[in-house]
């Protein structure tokens, strides 16, 4: 095209008038070509389905909502008509929609983006999401108004409320949950706590970056992608407990089988479920574990770290296409799904309400369209010297040899937490258990 452009000037008939339109022209079409080049994000016409290169965002553009200009800032919050307080799973979502964390949305999904996410997983123009990203209010009453959103004081955002729409919460929870049953959480706080209404339209964002509302060390996609060395792979891991021994050696496990690749240890320390362990502790865990010799000795500069803000939905395979998006937009090219992973079960009969490996299977039918690498591992159990040289090995591989595995269950764990007997060193890093026991009760949501 750059040749047929140069002969074409070239040999064009007139030098002045006709050769400086050509010239345009062809430098216009060459910079739109140079974009799409940038843009590799490609839609199939029959199926609908999106796709975008390994390491790239979702739908192959960063999205930032960030207001840069002071002046246009003010302007905003100045045309604003009305103010909402924002709850922290809202706020959760809102600094996501602005950095990025939920490209390719801009903002709180409208009707047709909500029905179509509801009924078959994808956005209405054709690009896989996991879960709707809805903005729950009352009543209809700030319908076509700029709105401020805010949270424990800080302007986040200013939201153009295009849309108000009731919801079909009964067909939402069948769909995103896979039951309408009130005994799984999320469900029953769909129905009995979210608003009657969902607010649709952009959101323009006031507050750069994650820090100022959420604190130190929670990092935008940006921010991460800057951090990650060129050329190498990017194993994610998502988590929202504390990281004991059988998890590290799962991180360990995966840096050397996936070559030429770093850790991004990615927890989610937002709302969660009843009786999980609340964000503040868990990132203290995650704090102090990064100074134990063991974990420098085998980390070493292989693993990278940043807390996300992101509200826990408990919704098992469809939840983990969302967070497989999300790392995406981080920057990952694999990610790791465990066993039952965002999981839950019966608040009355205990009874899981997914498979243990759903999630599993929903993230390999979708990882080539998304460009992300499932990685998973059996589960990770002690068993002393005839272990790898941490003691470890797949359970699979210590049954098959009938060797003992020694186990602590959740519930002998949290019971010697508060006893003060004795966790041990092959179970949990000492200062994790310290900061454990240093929280008490008080600490459990």
């Amino acid at each position: 095209l750059v040749q047929i452009c140069s002969l074409s000037i070239e040999n064009s008939p007139s030098p002045a008038v006709y050769t400086m339109a050509l010239l345009r022209g062809c430098v216009v079409l060459l910079s739109a070509l140079a974009v799409a080049a940038q843009d590799s994000s490609t839609c199939d016409a029959k199926t609908g389905k999106c796709t975008s290169g390994s390491g790239e965002p979702h739908g192959g553009t960063l999205v930032s909502t960030f207001v840069s200009d002071e002046a246009a800032r003010k302007a905003l919050v100045a045309s604003a008509t009305a103010t909402l307080e924002l709850s922290q799973r809202q706020a959760c979502d809102v600094s996501l929609l602005i950095n990025g964390g939920f490209s390719p949305l801009t903002g709180f999904m409208k009707q047709a983006d909500y029905d179509s996410v509801v009924g078959s997983m994808r956005l209405a123009s054709g690009e896989l999401f996991g879960l709707p990203v809805i903005l729950d209010v009352t009543d209809d009453s700030l319908k076509g108004k700029k709105v401020i959103l805010t949270y424990k004081g800080v302007q986040m955002a200013v939201m153009e409320a295009d849309e108000v729409f009731k919801p079909d919460k009964v067909k939402e929870a069948k769909a995103s949950y896979g039951t309408t049953s009130t005994e799984h959480p999320s469900v029953s706080e769909l129905f009995a706590d979210l608003g009657k209404y969902y607010i649709g339209g952009k959101v323009h964002g006031l507050v750069q970056g994650f820090e100022l509302v959420w604190g130190k060390g929670f990092k935008t996609p940006a921010e991460v992608r800057a951090s990650l060395p060129a050329g190498k792979q990017v194993v994610a891991f998502q988590n929202r407990n504390p990281v004991h021994k059988a998890h590290f050696e799962l991180l360990v496990t995966a840096h050397n089988d996936v070559k030429n690749s770093i850790i991004f240890v990615h927890p989610t320390c937002g709302p969660t479920q009843p009786g999980d362990i609340d964000g503040p502790t868990r990132i203290m865990t995650y704090e102090v574990m990064q100074e134990e010799p063991e974990y420098k000795k085998w980390a070493g500069d292989n693993f990278r770290w940043a807390y996300l803000p992101y509200s826990m939905k408990m919704a098992g395979p469809r939840e983990a296409i969302q967070h497989m998006i999300i790392r995406k937009n981080f920057g990952a090219t694999h990610f790791i799904i465990g066993r039952d992973m965002a999981g839950t079960k019966s608040t009355l009969t205990s009874e899981d309400f997914y498979g243990a490996f759903e999630a599993q299977e929903m993230g390999k039918k979708h990882s080539e369209e998304l460009s992300v690498k499932v990685v998973d591992y059996p589960n990770m159990v002690y068993v002393g010297k005839e272990g790898n040289e941490r003691g470890y090995m797949s359970d699979k591989d210590a049954k098959a040899k009938g060797l003992k595995i020694n186990k602590l269950s959740g519930t002998e764990f949290r019971k010697r937490l508060r006893s003060g007997e004795d966790i041990p060193e092959w179970f949990a890093f000492p200062k994790v258990v310290k900061v454990l026991r240093d929280g008490g009760d008080k600490i459990f949501l």
